[in-house]
C-alpha cells in the first residue's frame, strides 16, 4: 500500500469515528431526554473533527507504521484524543451559553480510544496471526528461558519482517519456570526433553540461549538436539557480549570448537600489561593462526609498537589491515614487516632497528607429514630460523625471548616434534648465557589452523563426503587458538628464564568423535556423509603425550600453566647438525637430530628418577 493510499484511509477512517462517536455518546448518556441542543452536538462533532486532525499531524499518528506499534504508539493516540477533546470541549461551552456537556465528552474520550486504537492495533494483530502465520515461518524452539532466551524470544516476534524465525517454544531446566509463559510463549519442559517437544511441536529450528555454558553442558544440550531433524544455532559467548563485538541477537551456528571449548581462565591483567603496554612487541610469523592471534591479544593491552613480522606477504598484510582498522583511534604503531626468519642478517636487522622488548617467535613449519619428506626444510625453519632470531635477542638486549612450542617435542618420534625440541634446546643454552630471558611454551593442537583437520573435514562435507580419518582410536589434545594464545601471553609474564612452560590441554579428544559433531553440525548424518579410515600418515603418533610426572614440576605455576624439568643442554651437538646440513642426506638428518634429542631425554628421565 502506497503512502498517500494509506494516508487517505487513515483520515477517512478517523474522521468518521470521530464525527459519530460524540452522536453515540451523547445518546448513551442521555437516552430519550431533550436535554440536549442538537446544535451544540453538531459544533462539538466539527470541532473535534478539525481538532483531531490537527493534533494528530501534531503527534504523527498518519506517519506511523502500526504493524509495529507498542505503548509509545498508544500514548501518542491518547495525547492526540485528549487534547482534542478538551478544545472541542473548551468550544462546546463557549458556544452553548456556558453549559457543557461533560460526562458526553467522557464518553467520546473512551469510544474514540478503543475504536481509533483498536483500528490501529486490529491492524498489528491481523498482520502477525495470519499474514505473517501465512508465510514459511520456521518453527524455532529456545533453549534457555533467562535473560537472554527472553530478549531472542522478543526480537524475533518484533522482527518477523526480518527473521524466518517463529519462537513457539522454550526449554529450560529451571523447575520455577515450567508451564509459565514468556512473551507468550510456553516453557513446555527441560533439556531431556527437546527430542518429544520438537517432535510434538513441528520444530525445525534450535536457538540456545544461554550464553554462559559452563565446560560440557554444551554437549549435553547438543547431543539432544541431535536426535531431532532441527538447525541448531547459539547466541554468541559471554565475553563476546561484555566485550560488545556483538549483541545477543548476532545467532551464530555451533562450531565444533563450541563443544571443545573449556572454561575461561581469567588473565593477571597487571602483570602483562606491565611488561605489554607502551613496550616495543615483535611477533614473528604473524601472519600465521597462533600468530596473527598473538598480535590481536596483544593489541588489547596496549603496546607502543607492534612488530608483525612474516615471511608470507598475502598473510601479514591482512592482520596489519584488521589490526590498523580495528585500532585506528590509538597510538599503537603497527609495523608490517617481511621478513624470513632463515635470513641471519634480516632478522639481526629487525632487532637492531626497532629495539623490541619482548619477542613472541611463533614461526615454524608444523604440519607433520610434510616434514618428514622435509626434513632439511624443518631444520632450516624451526631450528636455524630460532637460532637467527633468538642470537638477534641477545645480541640486543631483548627483555624477554617467547617460543611457541609444540607438544611434539615431548619424546618426539617424527621430524617436526624433533626440530621444535631443538630449538628449546637452542634458546635454553642462551639462556645460560644472555641478559635476555629465553623460555618456551608447549601446547597441543589448535581448532582452526592451517592444516588442522577441522578444515579439511568441513571441505569433505561440502563435497558430499567422505570424511577420512586415519584411524579410529587416534587421540589429540585440543586447544582454541585465542586460548592457547592468550595462555602464551601470561606465560610470558612468568618467565624467570630457562623454562618451558606447559599447557593443560584438557581432556583427550578423538578425531573420529570430532568428525562424527562435526558431520551433524552441518546438519547431515553419518548414512548421508561417510567416515573413511586412511591409516597414519608418515610421523604422526596414534596418541599424543603430555608430560609425565618425572618431566614436570608439580602444581600450576598459574591457573593451566605447568613447568617442565630441563636439563643441561649440549649445545655444540645442534651446531654440529647445523654445519652438516647440506652434507648429509634425509635419513642420516633424521638420524642425527633423533640421536640428540634421545641423549638429551635420557638425561632427563635419569634425573626425574
Amino acid at each position: 500500500m502506497t503512502y498517500r493510499t494509506r494516508f487517505t484511509l487513515l483520515v477517512l477512517l478517523d474522521s468518521i469515528i470521530v464525527s459519530t462517536a460524540i452522536f453515540i455518546a451523547s445518546w448513551v448518556v442521555y437516552p430519550f431526554t431533550e436535554v440536549l441542543q442538537l446544535d451544540a452536538i453538531i459544533i462539538s462533532a466539527i470541532a473535534l473533527l478539525v481538532f483531531h486532525h490537527l493534533f494528530a499531524a501534531v503527534y504523527k499518528l498518519y506517519n506511523k507504521v502500526w504493524a509495529y506499534a507498542s505503548v509509545g504508539e498508544l500514548l501518542a493516540i491518547v495525547k492526540a484524543i485528549t487534547l482534542s477533546i478538551i478544545s472541542a470541549g473548551i468550544v462546546q461551552y463557549l458556544t452553548n451559553d456556558f453549559l457543557l456537556y461533560s460526562r458526553a465528552l467522557v464518553v467520546t474520550w473512551l469510544l474514540h480510544i478503543i475504536l481509533i486504537g483498536g483500528s490501529r492495533f486490529v491492524w498489528r494483530i491481523y498482520r502477525d496471526r495470519y499474514i505473517s502465520a501465512s508465510g514459511k515461518k520456521k518453527r524455532t524452539m529456545i533453549v534457555g528461558a533467562g535473560a537472554a532466551g527472553a530478549m531472542i524470544a522478543r526480537q524475533l516476534k518484533n522482527e518477523q519482517n526480518q527473521t524466518e524465525l517463529q519462537p513457539v517454544a522454550f526449554v529450560d531446566d529451571d523447575l520455577t519456570k515450567q508451564k509459565m509463559q514468556i512473551y507468550d510463549i510456553p516453557v513446555l519442559g527441560k533439556v531431556r526433553d527437546i527430542p518429544k517437544i520438537a517432535e510434538r511441536k513441528n520444530i525445525d529450528h534450535i536457538v540456545i540461549a544461554i550464553p554462559s555454558l559452563a565446560n560440557g553442558e554444551l554437549n549435553k544440550i547438543i547431543d539432544e538436539c541431535n536426535q531431532t531433524a532441527a538447525k541448531v544455532q547459539m547466541i554468541p559467548k559471554i565475553e563476546d557480549l561484555m566485550t560488545g563485538k556483538v549483541s545477543v541477537s548476532h545467532l551464530k551456528n555451533v562450531e565444533v570448537e563450541d563443544l571443545l571449548g573449556r572454561d575461561a581462565v581469567e588473565l593477571d591483567i597487571d602483570s602483562i600489561s606491565e611488561y605489554v603496554t607502551g613496550h616495543t612487541v615483535m611477533v614473528t610469523g604473524a601472519g600465521g593462526s597462533i600468530g596473527s592471534e598473538l598480535c590481536r591479544q596483544l593489541m588489547t593491552f596496549t603496546p607502543g609498537k607492534i612488530l608483525l613480522v612474516g615471511h608470507g606477504e598475502f598473510s601479514v598484510y591482512q592482520i596489519d589491515m584488521e589490526l590498523k582498522e580495528k585500532y585506528d583511534d590509538t597510538d599503537i604503531e603497527i609495523m608490517p614487516i617481511i621478513g624470513d626468519v632463515q635470513d641471519r642478517y634480516r632478522m639481526f636487522e629487525i632487532v637492531d632497528a626497532y629495539q623490541p622488548n619482548i619477542i613472541y617467535h611463533a614461526a615454524a613449519h608444523k604440519h607433520v607429514p610434510l616434514m618428514e619428506y622435509n626434513p632439511h626444510e624443518a631444520v632450516k625453519n624451526n631450528v636455524i630460523g630460532t637460532k637467527n632470531v633468538a642470537e638477534a635477542a641477545d645480541t640486543y638486549g631483548v627483555d624477554k625471548f617467547v617460543l611457541v612450542s609444540s607438544d611434539k617435542a615431548v619424546k618426539p618420534t617424527n621430524i617436526m616434534g624433533t626440530t621444535k625440541r631443538l630449538a628449546e634446546m637452542v634458546i635454553q643454552d642462551l639462556n645460560q648465557q644472555s641478559r635476555t630471558k629465553f623460555v618456551a611454551v608447549r601446547f597441543g593442537n589448535v581448532l582452526g589452523s592451517r592444516g588442522s583437520v577441522i578444515p579439511l573435514f568441513k571441505k569433505q562435507i561440502e563435497r558430499g563426503g567422505p570424511v577420512t580419518v586415519t584411524d579410529p582410536e587416534m587421540t589429540r589434545y585440543f586447544m582454541t587458538i585465542p586460548e592457547a594464545s592468550r595462555l602464551v601471553i601470561q606465560a610470558g609474564t612468568l618467565a624467570k628464564g630457562g623454562e618451558i612452560f606447559v599447557l593443560d590441554m584438557g581432556e583427550p579428544v578423538k578425531i573420529v568423535d570430532l568428525a562424527r559433531n562435526l558431520i551433524k553440525l552441518s546438519g547431515h548424518t553419518e548414512e548421508e556423509i561417510g567416515i573413511e579410515f586412511s591409516g597414519i600418515r608418515p610421523g604422526e603418533k596414534m596418541y599424543e603425550e603430555l608430560l609425565s610426572d618425572d618431566e614436570v614440576h608439580p602444581g600450576e605455576v598459574y591457573e593451566k600453566i605447568y613447568v617442565g624439568r630441563t636439563v643441561e643442554v649440549d649445545v655444540s651437538l645442534i651446531n654440529r647438525l647445523i654445519d652438516d646440513l647440506h652434507n648429509v642426506d634425509a635419513e642420516r638428518l633424521k638420524d642425527n637430530m633423533m640421536h640428540i634429542v634421545y641423549t638429551e631425554q635420557t638425561l632427563l628421565t635419569a634425573k626425574g628418577s
